[in-house]
């Protein structure tokens, strides 16, 4: 079994090239809306926290995911998540095809209020 992931630099290190350049602007989009929210990793994944998880990040061998640990934000943006794999509170897309950063940007904003985050870019 390989060691324990304990950064999101070591989690991107093991993921292949492709994905983990989207991961990489993925990261990149949430640390510019939530400049204070703390990266961790949570149950091996990426994660981000700000008075309790506010999103993650992924990969697996068939695409990439974005985590908003919360269902009812999926269905809130619903109309615009169309054309991408969702469930309770997954966003599941290809690396070839990333979510677009004005998405990201009102998910993560999204988030942010319903963790009682005012500070806000």
């Amino acid at each position: 079994m390989p060691d324990k992931i304990t950064t999101i630099d070591e989690y991107l290190d093991r993921v292949d090239a492709d994905k983990r350049t989207a991961l990489e602007h993925l990261r990149a989009t949430i640390r510019r809306v939530a400049p204070s929210a703390e990266e961790c990793i949570s149950y091996q994944l990426p994660a981000f926290r700000q008075k309790g998880m506010l999103v993650g990040f992924g990969a697996t061998t068939k695409h990439c995911a974005f985590y908003l640990f919360n269902g009812s934000t999926v269905e809130a943006y619903q109309e615009e998540l169309k054309g991408y794999d969702t469930s309770k509170g997954t966003i599941r897309f290809q690396a070839d095809n990333p979510l677009p950063d004005a998405l990201v940007e009102r998910l993560v904003r999204a988030r942010l209020a319903e963790n009682g985050v005012n500070e806000q870019p």
